[in-house]
C-alpha cells in the first residue's frame, strides 16, 4: 500500500505540471486580431532591434528552442505564424535565450555544455543497465556488476541534473529578459502581462516535469534490477 501511494506520488509530480502547462499554453493560444504580427515576426524584430541580427529565426518541428550551436532562433509552426498570447510570449522567451548567448550568461554556457555530455551518457548508462546481468554472470564478481550499476546510475541521473540547471536559466529568459521587453516595448497590454507571466512560468514548469520524469525513469530501472 505505502508503495503503491509513493507512486501515485511521484507520477503526480512528474505529470502535474506538464498537464498544467499544456492547459495554460492551449488556453492563451487562441488567434488575436489585436497583435500587429505572429511570433516568428516579433522574434525577429526584437533581435534586429538588440542587435543580433546574425541570429536567424526558423520553423522547427522538435519543439521551441534556441540553439546556441547554430545562433537560431526555432519555433513550432504555430508559435512560428501564429498571432496568439502564447506565440509572442514564447518567441520573446526564446529571444531571450539568444540574448543571454549574446551577452554571455555563464549559466547557458554551463548548460550547453552539459547537455552535450548527458546526451552522450545516458545512452551509455542506458546500455550499461540493460548489461549488468549479464557481465555480472559471466566474469563472476559482484563487484563489476556494482561497478557498472554506479556508472550507468551516474550516467542516467545526468539527464536530471540537466534539467535541474536548466530551470534557472529558462526563469532568467523569462523573467528577467523575455517579460521586462514585452512590457517596456508595450508589446503587450498591461492586462495581458499577468496571462504572459503564467505562459512563462508554465513552459518553466515544463522543465521541472521533465527532471522528476528523469528521476523516475531512474527509479524504474533500479526496480528491475533488484527483481
Amino acid at each position: 500500500m505505502y508503495f503503491f501511494i509513493l507512486l501515485l506520488f511521484a507520477l503526480a509530480i512528474s505529470f502535474g505540471p506538464q498537464i498544467w502547462a499544456k492547459r495554460i499554453l492551449a488556453k492563451y493560444s487562441k488567434h488575436r486580431e489585436d497583435f500587429p504580427g505572429t511570433g516568428g515576426e516579433l522574434a525577429r524584430h526584437l533581435l534586429d532591434k538588440l542587435n543580433m541580427s546574425d541570429v536567424q529565426v526558423e520553423v522547427t518541428e522538435l519543439g521551441d528552442h534556441y540553439d546556441p550551436i547554430e545562433k537560431s532562433v526555432r519555433l513550432s509552426q504555430t508559435n512560428w505564424g501564429g498571432k496568439s498570447l502564447t506565440a509572442i510570449a514564447t518567441a520573446a522567451h526564446e529571444v531571450g535565450h539568444a540574448l543571454q548567448d549574446y551577452e554571455g550568461y555563464q549559466a547557458l554556457q554551463a548548460r550547453t555544455k552539459l547537455a552535450r555530455v548527458a546526451q552522450i551518457a545516458e545512452k551509455v548508462g542506458a546500455g550499461m543497465m540493460m548489461m549488468i546481468p549479464a557481465i555480472a554472470i559471466i566474469i563472476r564478481v559482484p563487484a563489476a556488476g556494482v561497478l557498472m550499476f554506479l556508472a550507468a546510475f551516474m550516467s542516467l541521473g545526468a539527464s536530471a541534473v540537466v534539467h535541474f540547471v536548466t530551470l534557472p536559466v529558462e526563469w532568467d529568459a523569462s523573467f528577467k529578459r523575455a517579460l521586462p521587453i514585452l512590457a517596456a516595448g508595450e508589446y503587450i497590454s498591461v492586462k495581458d502581462q499577468w496571462a504572459a507571466r503564467r505562459i512563462l512560468t508554465a513552459c518553466a514548469l515544463t522543465y521541472v516535469a521533465s527532471s522528476l520524469a528523469s528521476l523516475l525513469n531512474l527509479w524504474r530501472w533500479i526496480a528491475i534490477l533488484r527483481r
